[in-house]
């Protein structure tokens, strides 16, 4: 083992594995180290089946669920945007080739008592069960308006109401008001397309952002035309394991059952890790909040229910995989309830079953019972495993220590908030923005249409 490293990476959750890569990438000399036995960290799945139980403390007959080896069951619930950042990450790094992915069936949202399916385009606006024939148009009308805005030709969004949009200092509150759309349009919109977590949105983001998210959604469910998400075969899992191979190939040095003792500071900075008693020394560290809990605050708790059914989910068009997202205020929250489902297609479990993870942000000292508008869509349960997990994000931005921590997983079904932590870790951790001119060309050839089934 060398001496000494430009940077040690702690834990083997997918955000610091996709700075491992990138910083391997750039040539640098990498020491990537997990105290646990297996990759992923937090973004692991776990087989065979018994190894989610046995997480859990939960006994039961196994046999039921025919082979543990079938099992791919992940900790949290993540699915990747076909036209987002992680994709774009995937594609400059070279990581694709390791990775095989299916869609993700379906994405819906949960209003006025039943799951209806996200209209993107023209055609399910006007046929979407979602809206009035009236309300169709209007949404038609505002969907029309966002595809063709062009953040750099003022020409294409200044006037759509009186007075003229401006498009970084107003407010999306602006267009809705402009097109007319209701208060339930607003919600599917800003937390079914959009995915924003709660409604700050309406009140402290540029409307610049929102029309983007919701053309990266449009865009996104072009490419394969059933949702605008995709998820690798055998589970999430796959996805750190594919960059720390990517990694290893650049040089990278790996370790898993890593005999961590401390990260070491002389004069508050950092000068290296102590494995063993051993000192092994670096310019920098990256970790996980686990590596070092004295560096971050609690900000707030997941709460999370992986379940296993024997049947799919109803209402929902049939679909083996499924994102159902419940708008905070159609539930009195404060915070959005998400839905993930896959199935057998995906590799990570038994025909014939379904793993489903309901998961919300905690807002009361009764975590499991703020799931419940959630899990009483999903009809019977075979077994069910919660967790609630704290929510930790740095107390600075390690530039001075040296020490650079990633936040925790939120509680959303997709990656774009786990890319933005990774994106705003490696700005400080080189000083400089990641530059995504560097995979536009690869862009391209990625949104040649193909089919995933």
């Amino acid at each position: 083992m060398d001496e000494e490293y430009d940077y040690i990476v702690l834990g083997t959750g997918l955000k610091e594995c996709i700075i491992s890569g990138l910083m391997s990438i750039e040539g640098k000399k990498v020491f990537h180290m997990d105290k646990n036995a297996y990759y992923g960290g937090n973004t692991a799945s776990l087989t065979p089946l018994k190894a989610l139980f046995d997480k859990f403390g939960v006994s039961a007959n196994l046999e039921q669920f025919q082979k543990g080896k079938d099992w791919n069951v992940d900790l949290i619930p993540k699915f990747i945007m076909s036209n987002g950042k992680l994709v774009l990450l995937l594609m400059y790094t070279g990581v694709l080739r390791y990775l095989e992915f299916k869609q993700i069936e379906g994405s819906f949202v949960f209003q006025s008592g039943s799951i209806h399916k996200v209209p993107c385009n023209e055609v399910e606006a006007l046929s979407s069960s979602l809206m009035s024939l009236f309300e169709k148009r209007r949404f038609r009308k505002l969907l029309v308006w966002v595809m063709n805005v062009d953040p750099s030709d003022q020409s294409t969004w200044e006037n759509v109401y009186n007075p003229p949009l401006n498009l970084k200092k107003d407010t999306i509150m602006h267009a809705f008001s402009a097109f007319g759309v209701d208060e339930d349009t607003q919600n599917f919109v800003g937390h079914a397309i959009c995915l924003y977590p709660d409604d700050s949105y309406k009140q402290n983001v540029p409307a610049v952002e929102v029309i983007e998210r919701m053309q990266l959604y449009s865009k996104s469910v072009l490419r394969f035309g059933k949702s605008p998400y995709v998820y690798p075969l055998y589970g999430l899992s796959e996805l750190p394991q594919a960059f720390a191979r990517l990694s290893a190939v650049h040089g990278a040095t790996y370790m898993l059952k890593a005999p961590f003792e401390q990260i070491v500071l002389e004069e508050g900075k950092v000068v290296g890790v102590k494995l063993d008693g051993k000192l092994v020394r670096c310019g920098a560290v990256i970790c996980d909040p686990n590596y070092a809990p004295d560096r971050v605050k609690k900000v707030g708790q997941v709460v999370r229910a992986i379940c296993i059914l024997n049947h799919p989910i109803e209402n929902v068009q049939n679909s083996l995989s499924a994102q159902i997202i419940i708008p905070q205020n159609v539930v009195n929250r404060k915070h959005d309830i998400y839905i993930s489902c896959v199935s057998h297609p995906h590799m990570v479990c038994p025909e014939g079953f379904f793993i489903a993870i309901v998961a919300t942000t905690v807002e009361t000292a009764k975590p499991h019972d703020e799931l419940k508008p959630g899990l009483d869509l999903l009809g019977t349960i075979e077994q069910v495993f919660y967790s609630v997990e704290d929510l930790l994000t740095p107390l600075d931005d390690g530039i001075q220590s040296q020490l650079f921590l990633s936040s925790s997983y939120d509680a959303s079904t997709h990656f774009e908030s786990t890319c933005a932590d990774v994106l705003e870790m490696y700005e400080r951790i080189t000083g400089q923005p990641f530059d995504f001119s560097k995979v536009k060309q690869l862009m391209a050839k990625w949104n040649e249409p193909e089919s995933t089934d």
